[in-house]
């Protein structure tokens, strides 16, 4: 393919991607396929011969979108969001088309240097302590990992090393086998999967802490569990502080989570993967409080903040730890600027990465601060007004408090029917949520995903919940 024809093709996946995007609430939201419904819609092999663009185009709706979940629907619910926006996808394009591999200041200058500012400027957003930025001179500064489960364990990693070199000088006689089985972190029971994964990963015992009634890790349990650990000659080094849980959207007490693990020695990583993007407004930024007792901290903007997947922005009091966690240095990526500028190779679990903080400066540059922070309101005014009908019917209840743009719900009465009811609600195709279970209570989780949103897609969604639950109460007569 060449270059005018590149042009024809693009113009018309343009054209495509416009109007998919513009009437995607008019696509039924949950595909009506089995597994294994592709292979026959394609040949058995690549085509020896090259075929037009046009086929391709065409293929697209026969063979691609019969399997598409629409996530960017206003009728999508489920998860959380995943971000999506024109300027953001025109960066794409642009990244795709440079498509340098950035792992070190010279593989392109440009590609780590508007990454430094980017992070920068979104910790600015956030009012973050000046402590995490490149621009305050001194250690700190922030990279965009791939998701905030590679942050978590980066930031595991990054303890470890820092704890071990803490232990070797006061033990000396111990080796490394002896003192990562004495390393023990800690979250919340209601943290996210990839916590406990990342102490699979990283080799080391995760301890999971039970939260308080309303979900959130408490300073006191954390005190309690550091202290047994340390009773039983273990060694405290890791802990996660959660703000946006993904069951429920809790906030963990970070003010008095953090304290505690300063005291201890043991490094604090908040993960916000979701709710950090509302910290750009200055009304959320109270769940904040303590955060200049943490170590390392993660936010999504891929997630909430109109930037495409991928782009967790992750910053570090002190990269140093991780750094040399993960410094390999062979001749060949070695260069005359090391030192004078991050390699990004080191701050991170792969060696290669994109071009993605076109992203990030396509999207505020062409939205602005002020207009993310009206996507976020009014993503939370959608959650109030589906919690307030949801509260009108009294065959229902919220599980948990409504933060952000999430609502829990479920039928009054067993776990059960609430299992019915979300089968139901699924089946029907109309619109799509998951559920969740805290304390053996099982719920349905309600969040506001689309860009697209109306507050008259939060009535037909509730429209729809209500017409699943007469047809269970039907079907049980």
């Amino acid at each position: 393919m060449e270059a005018p024809e590149f042009k024809d093709f693009a113009k018309s996946m343009v054209d495509y991607i416009a109007e998919y995007l513009e009437n995607i609430r008019d696509r039924r939201v949950l595909p009506d396929v089995k597994p294994g419904y592709l292979q026959p819609l394609i040949p058995d092999a690549a085509p020896v011969k090259p075929e037009s663009w046009q086929d391709v185009m065409q293929d697209i709706e026969r063979v691609i979108m019969p399997g598409i979940t629409h996530w960017h629907s206003p009728k999508f619910h489920a998860y959380f969001p995943t971000a999506n926006s024109y300027p953001a996808i025109v960066a794409d394009m642009l990244s795709g088309a440079i498509a340098c591999i950035g792992f070190t200041w010279i593989a392109s200058p440009a590609c780590t240097e508007l990454e430094v500012a980017m992070l920068d400027w979104l910790g600015k957003m956030l009012e973050l302590p000046a402590e995490f930025l490149a621009c305050s001179g001194g250690k700190g500064g922030g990279v965009i990992q791939g998701t905030a489960s590679e942050a978590t364990l980066v930031a595991l990693l990054g303890a470890k090393a820092k704890k071990m070199k803490e232990v070797r000088e006061t033990h000396p006689d111990w080796d490394d086998h002896t003192i990562i089985s004495k390393l023990v972190g800690y979250s919340s029971a209601q943290a996210h999967s990839s916590v406990e994964r990342a102490g699979l990963l990283g080799g080391v015992k995760l301890r999971s802490v039970p939260a308080d009634e309303q979900n959130r890790l408490r300073g006191e349990a954390l005190e309690k569990a550091i202290e047994q650990d340390l009773a039983d000659g273990l060694i405290p080094f890791y802990a996660v502080v959660t703000l946006g849980t993904t069951n429920s959207c809790a906030f963990d007490r970070l003010d008095e989570c953090g304290p505690v693990a300063n005291k201890h020695n043991v490094w604090v990583h908040v993960d916000a993967a979701y709710a950090g993007s509302a910290f750009i407004c200055p009304e959320h930024r109270h769940h904040m409080k303590g955060i200049e007792t943490a170590d390392s901290f993660n936010f999504n903007p891929h997630k909430w903040m109109l930037v495409n997947f991928d782009c967790s922005a992750m910053w570090l009091k002190d990269p140093s730890w991780v750094v040399n966690a993960f410094n390999v240095d062979p001749l060949y990526l070695k260069h005359d600027m090391q030192g004078s500028a991050p390699d990004y190779r080191h701050w991170q679990i792969p060696l290669g990465r994109r071009f993605r903080a076109l992203k990030l400066w396509f999207v505020l540059r062409l939205y602005g601060v002020e207009n993310l922070q009206a996507h976020i309101r009014r993503h939370c005014s959608y959650a109030q007004q589906f919690a307030e009908l949801c509260v009108q019917d009294s065959r229902f209840e919220l599980a948990a408090e409504v933060n952000m743009g999430l609502v829990c719900f479920r039928l009054k009465g067993s776990n059960e029917r609430n299992e019915a009811l979300l089968k139901r609600i699924n089946g029907r195709g109309k619109i799509h949520l998951v559920p969740a279970k805290i304390r053996d209570v099982y719920f349905l989780r309600m969040a506001v995903c689309s860009r697209f949103t109306r507050p008259e897609d939060m009535e037909y969604s509730w429209q729809e919940v209500s017409a699943a639950a007469d047809e269970e109460e039907q079907q049980q007569k």
